[in-house]
């Protein structure tokens, strides 16, 4: 069937084939969706209908306490074969995956998540790459991965995304949701946020390097986040409603992912300052905010570069001529020095993407020329930093670099090379493109600090 016109409930994009007007067949695999009150019970029952019958659970030892003991009674009073592992290592890289080869029983035949973020990540990989289908408990809503098909783990010690598997179903209880930490709500909300700039993103890369776009589906999570955030101040008073309409909106962004086949849909440059971020604070031994909360930070930055570009004097010919002076063993010496033990990926990937190269970026210094006006609009409709800087703070969720441990220095390196964590066209690479971007970043960090 075609994809449909007008963004439709969640529950009708699962497990349907569709054509859509974009030219791309789109497929979620994702079977059901339980959130609401009591959904854990949904386990067993679900386990049983698609035939299951020997289940790997993997949490860690807090998740285990909110949810993966009670899932075990009930597995267990539904005479359903369950293992639990509650993982002894959470750097979530390949010793991760070595401690669960050695501990899945022979027999599995599903392997389930019990937590969030990087518990779903190493879960979706593990059971990709076992052949194995999964399902999500969620135990918290801070991110939109929980119906993504992607995994991002650490490897080399590069924060880097692999394909996976989409979930076969996701479970969330808001009995449990309810009682996360207010951060983590927070953040899950952060996280929606940073749609508004990732969408933005994708329009700006569909003028200037031609990249395929849906249109259904950008109006799908455009519709989405407007939705939830409507609501979004009683998530304060942690309303199980609204905490599983903002499950509901995550899990939805997840699926327009899993639709398109990428995360295009939902993650730009706003999470690529959140990856880069986890590397940094990872590599100094230190546990980063959550992802969300730092994909709200994330987007308000990208807005305040976006508020300095409209203000800045745009100069194509002098953009073109730094083009042609690019120097790739200058710009390897600042990646070196940006991302350390995890510059041989960045340079890796940059070496097959070639998106820095001249060429290419002359190509794409026309075509922003050609569309200024139509590039200016797009700028236009993103909301003030202030708006949602002021959200943020409504809902005491950090909204400034410093808040999240994030110094001058970081910041610097952030914004001029947090671009290079993915070979993606984004607000940040069109302005390093124009040339502009650290003059845009010194300003930023000037205002800041």
């Amino acid at each position: 069937m075609e994809l449909y016109e007008t963004p439709h409930a969640l529950g009708d994009y699962l497990d349907t084939h569709f054509t859509c007007s974009c030219g791309k067949e789109h497929y979620a695999p994702l079977k059901a969706v339980c959130i609401g009150k009591g959904a854990l019970v949904e386990l067993p029952k679900l386990a049983k209908q698609m035939g299951f019958h020997s289940l790997f659970l993997i949490c860690d030892s807090i998740t285990y306490d909110i949810a993966g003991k009670a899932c075990m009674e009930l597995l267990s009073a539904a005479n359903i074969k369950a293992a639990i592992q509650k993982l002894a290592h959470t750097g979530f890289d390949e010793a991760t995956v070595g401690e669960l080869l050695i501990y899945m029983p022979e027999d599995c035949d599903l392997v389930v998540a019990v937590g969030t973020g990087a518990i779903n990540d190493m879960t979706r990989f593990f059971s990709h790459r076992t052949k194995r289908p999964f399902f999500t408990v969620a135990t918290a809503a801070p991110m939109d991965g929980f119906a993504s098909s992607i995994a991002a783990l650490n490897v080399n010690n590069l924060k880097t995304t692999f394909d996976a598997q989409t979930p076969t179903a996701i479970i969330g209880d808001t009995d449990i949701l309810k009682n996360a930490p207010y951060r983590m709500i927070a953040a899950g909300l952060g996280d929606l946020l940073g749609k508004f700039t990732c969408l933005c993103d994708w329009k700006l890369a569909r003028l200037i390097t031609g990249e395929h776009y849906c249109e259904r589906i950008v109006e799908l999570v455009e519709r989405c986040v407007q939705d939830v955030l409507k609501d979004a101040g009683k998530a304060k008073d942690r309303d199980p409603a609204v905490l599983g309409k903002i499950m509901e909106g995550l899990v939805l962004t997840g699926v327009a992912m899993s639709l398109y086949g990428n995360s295009r849909p939902a993650s730009g440059c706003e999470h690529h300052m959140s990856h880069y971020w986890e590397m940094m604070f990872e590599q100094a031994g230190q546990k980063p905010v959550p992802h969300g909360t730092q994909v709200g930070v994330g987007t308000v930055l990208v807005l305040k570069l976006v508020e300095a570009l409209k203000a800045a004097d745009v100069d194509f010919d002098a953009a073109r001529a730094a083009a042609r002076t690019y120097d790739t063993q200058a710009w390897e010496a600042h990646i070196r020095a940006a991302y350390g033990p995890a510059a041989d990926g960045v340079i890796a990937m940059e070496a097959k993407a070639q998106k820095n190269e001249t060429q290419a970026r002359l190509i794409r210094i026309d075509a922003m020329e050609a569309h200024w006006d139509e590039i200016r609009e797009l700028l236009d409709a993103l909301p003030a930093s202030s708006e949602v800087m002021e959200l943020l703070r409504s809902l005491d969720s950090p909204c400034l670099p410093g808040q999240i441990g994030v110094d001058q220095a970081m910041l610097k390196n952030t914004l001029l090379y947090g671009k290079e964590v993915r070979a993606r066209y984004t607000i940040l690479q069109m302005l390093w493109d124009l040339d502009i971007l650290e003059l845009l970043s010194d300003q930023i960090i000037s205002d800041l600090f």
